[in-house]
């Protein structure tokens, strides 16, 4: 997989995580159960905890993302894809297993491993960064 296809299919996953949520809340939204601005921050969170845990996985890939995205256009301006190429495809996978395990539960195996693939997505950034800049 290339960095930029990895760019990509991060965004698609950052993409559905609020149609999962979304596609219980337009229902209500529409049956005339909860009013549009329910879910205003600041207001009682009164959303199934399957809900809440999706959302906090959007808003993480959504924090992430920029950075991701940042460093394989960087790579693909230098002319280095090649680095991110290399490194690109095991980021998306470790969001993909980050999002969940977040969409799995609170326990604290979940919350472990939520924190072990974040790490390594981590350090898979930082890489791609540390070779394109001494690379």
């Amino acid at each position: 997989m290339s960095a930029y296809t990895a760019v990509l299919l991060y965004a698609v996953w950052t993409l559905l995580l609020p149609i999962g949520y979304a596609s219980i809340r337009v229902p209500l939204i529409a049956g005339h159960k909860k009013r549009a601005d329910h879910w205003e921050r600041g207001q009682p969170i009164d959303d199934p905890a399957f809900l809440v845990r999706a959302r906090n996985a959007h808003s993480n890939c959504a924090e992430n993302f920029p950075v991701f995205a940042a460093v394989v256009i960087v790579a693909g301006l230098l002319g280095k894809i090649a680095i991110a190429d290399a490194v690109a495809a095991y980021v998306f996978y470790a969001r993909i297993a980050q999002g969940l395990s977040h969409l799995a539960g609170t326990t604290l195996p979940f919350v472990a491993l939520r924190g072990c693939f974040y790490f390594i997505q981590v350090a898979l950034i930082l890489t791609m960064i540390w070779r394109l800049v001494l690379g």
